[in-house]
């Protein structure tokens, strides 16, 4: 989360904006949030996991990545996940997409 925090300017400027989310309780989210300018949700549960179609670890009871870029009518243009740590995408990645899916239209 801190990578999106140090390219907040450069989303914004690209129409971005950023909200993140956990399963960690309240007072933890807290913490994870302390520093961050944007909104991280927390309690993400199984059955929300699910209904955005992530990976559900059951033995740490949490939720893989996945990350969505929705468009301004609140459409999902891109969608990752992952069943681990690795593959997440990093903001210069989404400024890239935006960059690119403008120059297309």
């Amino acid at each position: 989360m801190a990578g999106f925090e140090n390219e907040l300017d450069a989303l914004r400027t690209a129409g971005a904006g950023v909200i993140a989310a956990s399963v960690d309780p309240l007072d933890r989210a807290r913490e994870v949030a302390e520093g961050l300018s944007f909104p991280v949700a927390w309690g993400v549960t199984r059955a929300q996991a699910d209904m955005i179609g992530a990976w559900w670890d059951e033995r740490r009871a949490i939720v893989q990545p996945a990350e969505f870029l929705l468009d301004a009518k609140g459409k999902v243009v891109s969608s990752t996940y992952s069943s681990g740590p690795i593959g997440r995408v990093e903001a210069a990645d989404v400024i890239r997409l935006i960059q690119f899916r403008e120059s297309r239209s």
